[in-house]
């Protein structure tokens, strides 16, 4: 049966727990990193963002006048210009840039949030207190992001990059030590 197949080889999970330990302490330390230097995490986040835009930008001009007799053309190198103009203003202009995607991620929590209580509601699955409490949670997160604003672009996504190292390392590491567990508890079965 297909659903009785693991999807991670737990033999090599042991035989290199040591790596995975290291792969996730590592982010763990990264994580708390960013927390502490918030500010310094949001900078260089939307840098690198900015970065990518810039080059998306670039590429798809040059692919845009490689490829100008197609149809799409000035649809696509307005594209172009917009990866451009927008990755050179988070270039330019970092803290505005975090501010701007802050303002963004505010309005996109409120609406999701706001979205996931009407639909559990209306869909009343079972359990329901779960999704509604996550779209609780996420509709306060947008209103305290927009409360806060523009002061939580300074921060916000710093934090939201040092939480998400700190989840990933912490599951990379508890990874190893479910192998550990699922192993001792085939040998014992086969015993």
């Amino acid at each position: 049966m297909m659903s009785n197949l693991p999807l991670v080889n737990i033999d090599a999970v042991r035989e290199h727990r040591g790596w995975f330990l290291v792969l996730g302490i590592v982010l763990v330390i990264l994580g708390i990193l960013a927390i502490a230097y918030d500010v310094l995490t949001t900078v260089v986040s939307v840098l690198v963002f900015g970065w990518l835009l810039v080059i998306a930008g670039v590429v798809e001009i040059v692919h845009g006048f490689q490829t100008h007799r197609w149809g799409g053309f000035f649809l696509h190198l307005l594209v172009a210009l917009l990866y451009l103009v927008l990755g050179v203003l988070f270039v330019a202009r970092p803290l505005i840039g975090a501010a701007s995607l802050t303002l963004f991620l505010a309005a996109f929590f409120f609406v999701a949030g706001i979205f996931e209580i009407i639909a559990t509601i209306r869909l009343k699955p079972p359990h329901a207190v779960w999704p509604i409490l996550a779209g609780v949670v996420t509709l306060l997160l947008g209103v305290l992001l927009w409360y806060q604003w523009p002061v939580s672009g300074l921060y916000f996504i710093g934090l939201a990059v040092g939480i998400n190292l700190i989840f990933r390392g912490w599951a990379w590491i508890m990874l190893p030590m479910a192998a550990a567990r699922l192993g001792g508890q085939a040998g014992a079965t086969h015993a």
